[in-house]
This record gives structure tokens, C-alpha cells and sequence, in this order.
């Protein structure tokens, strides 16, 4: 019988760093807006204030680049940053965050003492979490602050309310765990006046009593992501809610076909840049499995982008982008490392143009809502999508 190797008992060895090159080679990049970045916050900071951000920084940023997005919000003055999981919290200290960090994701086995080494917050729903961080601190003769998360109806991580007494009864055996927030997660908060959002109002207040009645009293009530920021003065005007976590609008971003109520700034530009020009006979074929033939003369363009970018194949023979300030169509299969576009209606096209895959050029903007709508996704996955070897480079 195989038993199966626990992780924690691995011997890892650390290997020594790789040093990235200063400025890339290849000219597919992601451009960072530090000043739309800093303009988004100040603005998201106006439309809820005095209540304060927990801003949301997990999968890398949405596609941003989570440590210098972190550094930018710290300098800008953020009460906190969110992440997913406490590998992202651990990557934002060791290049030197040290703003509050709390841990939404719940995935914790094993690794509470890499949470208190490096003062990691994290969000507990379950008994395990309790003892296990409980344990820990008690063991070191410390105390540690929480944030408790409620399963109101998105039906995913929390506590829900039947378990509720019991969780509540087991949380006081652990004085240890000072619970510093409560929060929970809205499942229909970009559907205006949603029926179970007001459910899910409901449930959380009822909770946050049960905590009351057994003498803990949050002093963090946390419910708002952008839509609930945006659309529902409730979830943030200090009177139940008194935090909120925005993540789209930090980046620019509105719920799908929600009206721009807030003078945002897209922080995001992915380009890249002409490699290669040819000129295509009728009838010829480009790219895997020849799924488009020129029927006229084409000046096709290689770029130097694909799928392991994030530029995904969904983009073959549907996607666009902007080169001189004019639109022009992928053609083909979208491969790995490479993507092709016709060029010929834009005059003077060479090697070495600038292409713009997301963003502005003159009067013309491609961005990740019209990228998405075209392949049937959402502005977050295309962000998100963006491969790690596309460099983050911070502009002004």
C-alpha cells in the first residue's frame, strides 16, 4: 500500500535567486499607470469616506503585478490589502509591505506559523481554524487578530448559520484569537435591488448578534466588493458596514454594463510590437490548420504574443488591435508564442511599430470588457489571464 507523502515533510532546497533582465527583450509588456492607480484609489476613497479600503490585491493584482500595485496603494495610504492566499501575502512582506494583510481564502493547513512569521491576518470559518491557529498562538504565549467570514448565500467559504452557536462557542475557548472583523461575501451584488442580497443582509446582521449577545463585537463589518461599493450606500456608510473591499475600481474597472459613476482611470495597457511583415497571394494559408486564406493580396503582421501571454486562441480569426491609432483583425489560430494580424489597410505598417492588444491609440480604445465580450468571457479573466512572462512595467 502507497501511503501518500504529506508536503509538509518535503525537503525543499533553496535554490539560489534568478536575476530578471532590468529591460526586456522582446516588446510584449503590460504598462502599470501608477498615477490612474493613485487617481483610482483617491477617488474610491471620496465616494466611501470616512469608511475605509481594504483593497484588493489578490491574483497578482488582477493581472496588475501584486507588489508594485501594493507598493503604490501603501504609499497612497490604504487601511489594508486583501489577497486570496497566504503564499500572496508572503510574497507582498518579503519584498517589504508592511501594510495590514488579511488572508481571504481559507486554505490554511499547516500553515499557521507561516502566518504569524510574517503577520499575515487570516479570514477563519471553520472549528480547524480555530484550534489550529489557537493552538499555535497559545503555545507562544501570544495573541493574533481575525477576521471571521460568514456564509450568507454564496454558498462557498464561511460559516453558515446553523453551525453558527457551536462556532461561536468553540471561537471563545480561544481567547487568543482576537477577532479584529466580520465579513462575508455578496453572490448577486451586480444585480441591483437582488432579492438574496437582501437576504444576505439580513443573515450577516443576524450573525453579527450571535457574536454580540456572546460579548464579541467586531470592530470591522465588511460586506462590499466594487458593485456593492458602488450601488449600495448600506454596505458602507458606517453604520453596519464600516469597511469596504473594493478590487475592480482600484484597477479601473465597473461591473459589466453598469454606467461610469465614478471618474475612473484604466491603470492597464498590454502591447507588444511588430516583428515580421510579409505579404500573402490569394489563397495562401496562415497559421495552425489553415483556418484563414487571404482572397486578396494581405500584408500580414507577426507579433510576438499568444496564448502563453494570455492572448488566448478564443482570440483567433475574432480578435483586434491598434496599430497607428486604426484597428486591424487577428487572423488565424492564435498560437503559443505568436499572433498574426492584416495589416493591409494600414498604411506605412513596419517592424518595430508599437501594437496596442489593450488600451488607447488616438481616438480608438480597445478594452478588456469589449476583449471579453467578443469570446464570451468577463474584463476580469482577460486581466487575470495575462501570463507571467509578460513583464509589468510601472509608467506615469
Amino acid at each position: 500500500m502507497t501511503v501518500p507523502l504529506k508536503v509538509s515533510t518535503l525537503k525543499i532546497p533553496t535554490l539560489p535567486k534568478r536575476r530578471a533582465l532590468d529591460i526586456p527583450i522582446r516588446p510584449t509588456r503590460a504598462e502599470i499607470s501608477q498615477s490612474a492607480l493613485l487617481h483610482n484609489l483617491e477617488q474610491t476613497k471620496r465616494w466611501v469616506a470616512p469608511v475605509p479600503i481594504l483593497a484588493v490585491v489578490k491574483a497578482n493584482a488582477y493581472g496588475h503585478g501584486a507588489v508594485d500595485v501594493a507598493r503604490t496603494l501603501e504609499a497612497g495610504g490604504i487601511w489594508g490589502l486583501a489577497v486570496a492566499l497566504v503564499e500572496e501575502g508572503i510574497e507582498l512582506r518579503q519584498t517589504g509591505i508592511r501594510a495590514r494583510i488579511v488572508v481571504m481564502g481559507g486554505a490554511y493547513e499547516g500553515a499557521w506559523p507561516l502566518m504569524v512569521a510574517h503577520k499575515l491576518t487570516p479570514t477563519l470559518f471553520r472549528r480547524e481554524h480555530l484550534r489550529g491557529f489557537g493552538q499555535l498562538l497559545r503555545s507562544r504565549g501570544e495573541e493574533a487578530e481575525v477576521h471571521i467570514k460568514i456564509d450568507t448565500g454564496m454558498g462557498r467559504n464561511g460559516v453558515v448559520e446553523g453551525e453558527l452557536e457551536a462556532f461561536v462557542e468553540e471561537l471563545k475557548a480561544w481567547p487568543e484569537l482576537r477577532v479584529e472583523g466580520l465579513c462575508t461575501h455578496l453572490a448577486c451584488a451586480e444585480q441591483v435591488g437582488a432579492e438574496l442580497t437582501a437576504l444576505q443582509l439580513q443573515r450577516f446582521e443576524k450573525a453579527l448578534g450571535c457574536f454580540q449577545r456572546h460579548g464579541i463585537n467586531p470592530a470591522w463589518r465588511h460586506i462590499a466588493n466594487t458593485a456593492a461599493t458602488l450601488s449600495m450606500p448600506q454596505a458602507r456608510d458606517g453604520r453596519l458596514f464600516n469597511l469596504v473591499r473594493p478590487g475592480g475600481a482600484i484597477y479601473g474597472l465597473f461591473p459589466k454594463g453598469w454606467p461610469k459613476s465614478l471618474p475612473l482611470k484604466r491603470v492597464l495597457s498590454w502591447k507588444t510590437g511588430i516583428t515580421h511583415l510579409k505579404w500573402l497571394s490569394p489563397g495562401d494559408s496562415v497559421s495552425y490548420d489553415a483556418t484563414w486564406r487571404a482572397t486578396q493580396a494581405t500584408c500580414v503582421a507577426t507579433l510576438p504574443v499568444g496564448y502563453a501571454d494570455g492572448f488566448g486562441r478564443d482570440y483567433s480569426n475574432k480578435g483586434e488591435i491598434l496599430l497607428r491609432g486604426r484597428r486591424a483583425g487577428v487572423i488565424g489560430r492564435v498560437a503559443m508564442d505568436f499572433c498574426l494580424v492584416d495589416v493591409t489597410s494600414i498604411e506605412g505598417a513596419a517592424v518595430g511599430d508599437e501594437v496596442t492588444l489593450l488600451g488607447e491609440e488616438g481616438e480608438e480604445c480597445l478594452d478588456a470588457d469589449g476583449l471579453a465580450e467578443r469570446i464570451g468571457s468577463l474584463h476580469y479573466e482577460v486581466l487575470c489571464g495575462i501570463g507571467a512572462r509578460v513583464p509589468r512595467i510601472l509608467v506615469e
